[in-house]
Parts: structure tokens; sequence; C-alpha cells
């Protein structure tokens, strides 16, 4: 009998032990658990991560609609073939290139990756009141090479902006390879450093490829601010001296913001020096633009040029509207642009023209946009 209340109050003292450790774990749950049910993260499916949305714009070639479609044979199904195959071949060897120069110049067995070099050709043709429209072609290259010891560059480029007049800069993509100006490719080595922590900061010294040779000099510096939630100021500033043309300066200060419905407005003042006619020009420029889908992005401008001699006054003023469409993968693209000008020297009488273009970019690297 006394066996049975020794094991009797045993289990009572041990069923007190274990409530005692069940109100303990109610009142203090360990760091690894809740007493609530714990929220599963959904994983997007399979569908959704393949989607246009999530995937970039180079991934998707042609129409979902398209997709099992058979091709066509026709003249201009070869023609595409013959470009698809040229940007196969010739955009590695652009790149190669770039590559071989770097590790040449560096004396190393290294290069760095994404080098800026291209080559980007294509035909335009241009229609205006009483002519008929003509195809010209357009060639522009860049040799950018960077050197893996120091932050110095080799840029060889086809034609030189700081010779290129603010009025034609600003209507570059208005016109065809024969209304711009010739300025002789450039070649010179550029240092890279920064001013603080945010000041982007180069420094160019180089020579125009022509007999007899010209030599220049060009520094730049640029920063970007977010001035709030929704506006972003970018301002870049140069000056340069070339030995035949003497010296020049360039301030750019551009704002933008998203406007809503896909849809992005910037505004951009530039002041300029031309030293040979001593005087100022200026441009003030406001643009919108969209991405439509994966493949069509629209972009009007409403344009404003000036000058300071004999005295400040409106020179030109312009609109225009780019449909730039993707071809294929995002190195293929065709540009329609119609425009109105009014320049000074016709009254401000419309100019009316519409500008259709194909370009190519051959390219190791190609950026998605090139507006």
């Amino acid at each position: 009998m006394s066996n049975f209340w020794w094991t009797l109050a045993d289990c009572s003292s041990r069923c007190r032990l274990a409530g005692f450790a069940a109100a303990l774990t109610l009142m203090f749950p360990s760091p690894g658990y809740s007493i609530e049910p714990e929220a599963e993260v959904p994983q997007p499916s399979v569908a959704e991560l393949l989607s246009p949305e999530r995937l970039p714009i180079g991934f998707y070639t042609f129409e979902p609609a398209e997709y099992w479609a058979q091709p066509r044979d026709s003249y201009w199904l070869k023609f595409s073939n013959w470009v698809l195959r040229q940007e196969r071949i010739q955009g590695p060897r652009v790149q190669s290139l770039g590559q071989w120069a770097d590790r040449t110049l560096s004396g190393t067995e290294q290069s760095l990756p994404n080098n800026e070099s291209y080559l980007r050709i294509g035909f335009a043709t241009e229609s205006e009141y009483g002519s008929l429209a003509q195809f010209e072609p357009e060639a522009r290259f860049r040799l950018d090479i960077p050197t893996t010891k120091k932050k110095l560059r080799l840029v060889i480029e086809s034609e030189s902006e700081d010779l290129i007049p603010l009025a034609e800069r600003q209507r570059n993509r208005q016109l065809i390879e024969t209304q711009r100006s010739d300025t002789q490719a450039t070649g010179a080595f550029r240092y890279l450093t920064q001013i603080g922590d945010a000041i982007n900061f180069s420094n160019d010294l180089g020579v125009r490829l022509r007999l007899p040779p010209d030599a220049f000099w060009r520094a730049t510096a640029g920063k970007r601010w977010r001035l709030d939630e929704d506006w972003v100021l970018n301002a870049q500033q140069r000056f340069y001296y070339f030995h035949q043309d003497g010296w020049g300066e360039r301030t750019w200060i551009g704002v933008g913001r998203a406007v809503g419905n896909g849809w992005h407005f910037s505004s951009s003042s530039e002041l300029e020096w031309v030293h040979n006619d001593r005087k100022f020009v200026a441009a003030q420029i406001f643009s919108l633009r969209k991405r439509t889908n994966n493949r069509l992005i629209i972009a009007p401008r409403l344009g404003v040029l000036g000058e300071s001699q004999p005295n400040w006054r409106t020179t030109s003023a312009f609109a225009d509207l780019t449909f730039r469409y993707r071809l294929h993968s995002n190195w293929l693209y065709a540009e329609l642009i119609p425009a109105l000008e009014f320049p000074r020297e016709e009254d401000f009488r419309d100019q009316a023209s519409v500008v259709f273009r194909i370009e190519m970019f051959f390219s190791g690297m190609i950026e998605e946009d090139r507006l």
C-alpha cells in the first residue's frame, strides 16, 4: 500500500512539472517558432519567369501569334538572314579587336570586359517638300580601349562632337549623312578620375586624324543628383581647345521624371561658346519618351535654338516625332522621324521632312536603346 501512495505522489509531481513547462512555453516562445502559423512566400511559376515583362527586350523577336508560323521564302527573308549572319560574325570581331588592343597596351594577359567599341552602319533616306527620297549610307565607329593598370583609355572615334554645330547635334537623328558636318576622325588618350565622391572627371589629349594633324585637349566633368522621389538632375561641364579652331566651352543641364502611363518627361538646356564667331549659342529641348511594347519606342520633341550675336535672338525652332522599332534582338533597328523646322533664314516658314533609317550595330556589348 505504501508503494501505491508513493507512485501516486511521484506522478502528481511530474504532472505539475509538465504543466509548468507548458506555461513557460506559451509565455516565452522559442525564437525559431511562433504561435501563429508561418506565411509561405509564393514562388513564381515558370510561365511568369519567362513572361516578356521579366525577360530582356532582345529575348522575344516576334509576336506570340507567329511562334509556330512557317517561314515564307522571299527576298526579305534572304536579306535578313544575311544581316543576322553578319552580326554573328562581325560582332565578336569588333569586341575581340578592343580586347586585343587592351591587352597589348596594358602589357598583361587580361582585358577588361564590356568595352564600348562598336561599328554602327545603316542606310537613311529623307523626303522633303519638292524632293524625292534618296538612300544614303551611314557609318560611325568607336574604338574604346580600357587599360587594366590605370584609369586610362585610348578612344578613337569617327567624329568629334565638339566641332559639330549645336543646332546639328540637337537635330542629329533628323539628318542624313550628306547633311552632317565632316569633322574627321579623332584619337585621344582619356584619363578618368573622380572629384570628391560623386563628380566624374575626364581629361582627353589627342589629335584629329588628318594631314596636317590638329592637336586638342578636352576636360569634362559630370554629376547626377536625385532632387526628390520623382525628379532627377544631370549636369555636365566641358572645356576644350583645338589648335586650329581655338577653345570652347559647353554647359549642359537636364532634368527628368516619370509622368505616368509609361511616359518619361525630360527637359535639357545647353549653352556653348563658339570661338570662331565670338558668340554663344543655346538650345532648349523638351521631350517625352514611351516604350509602348518590347519593340516600339515613341519620342516626341520640341526645341528652340538661339544665339547671342548680333543680339540674343531665336535662330530656329523644330518639332519631331521618332518611331524607333526593334527589328531583331537589340542590335537591328528601324526609325521613322517626321519633323518640322522653322529656321530664321527662311523667315520661320515651315520646312517639313521625313527620315527613314535602318541601323545595325556590330559590337560585343549592345545598349538597349539608342535614340
